[in-house]
């Protein structure tokens, strides 16, 4: 006679429980809100610990004129230190066009994904005179449809441990229509310089028209 040995016990598959509170999340792909889109909920808090300035590099303290921010065709580009030398690219590319942009006629807000304890070091690094906001709980992107919980980035882009916003960069009119989007899927550090300038400069315009009409 032959017997065999198992090393672990037969059961019957009657014996299996389901487990029926496991929870399927369907991921949806981002479809950021484009150039023709209005944004007539768009909301910037005054509360002190959503802002950092810097100018050269040092931070400063003053006070936040939201009426002057949004009365301008105002330039919104995202931030996330987890992009590493791409977002760091970005930052120094804005911080060479930002006195162009005031001289265009519009202003510029670099929205943080993050609170970023290494902010201040990397502003004094790079002389960087830009204001930037904390977009808590990502509500801003969460508008524009850069980030979402159904779409985690780092699904897509390796090297990623965070859900953070698309690199984007808008340009808002004051009635709060879209004239200008990028959206930089392929991360490639790409920054339109030439077409951003350009969208303030033709918002503006367009601004200044209608006051005076």
């Amino acid at each position: 006679m032959i017997t065999t040995t198992t090393k672990y016990p037969f059961f019957d598959l009657e014996e299996l429980i389901p487990e029926l509170d496991l929870e399927f999340k369907a991921f949806k792909q981002l479809k950021p809100v484009k150039t023709g889109n209005y944004l007539p909920d768009l909301t910037l808090h005054t509360i002190y610990d959503r802002w950092q300035q810097f100018y050269n590099g040092a931070e400063t303290h003053g006070p936040i004129l939201l009426r002057h921010l949004l009365n301008k065709p105002l330039v919104i580009s995202f931030y996330s230190g987890h992009w590493k030398n791409i977002g760091l690219e970005q930052l120094k590319q804005l911080n060479t066009i930002h006195n162009e942009i005031k001289a265009n006629g519009g202003n510029l807000l670099v929205i943080n994904a993050e609170k970023d304890a290494g902010l201040n070091d990397l502003a004094w690094a790079h002389s960087l005179s830009l204001s930037f906001y904390h977009d808590e709980n990502n509500e801003i992107a969460k508008k524009l449809r850069i980030f979402s919980d159904e779409y985690p980035i780092w699904n897509t882009y390796s090297g990623i441990d965070a859900n953070i916003p698309l690199p984007a960069t808008y340009v808002i009119a004051p009635s709060r229509q879209i004239v200008f989007d990028h959206i930089d899927w392929d991360v490639t550090g790409s920054f339109p310089v030439k077409e951003v300038l350009a969208a303030v400069y033709g918002s503006a315009l367009d601004n200044n028209r209608r006051r005076s009409a």
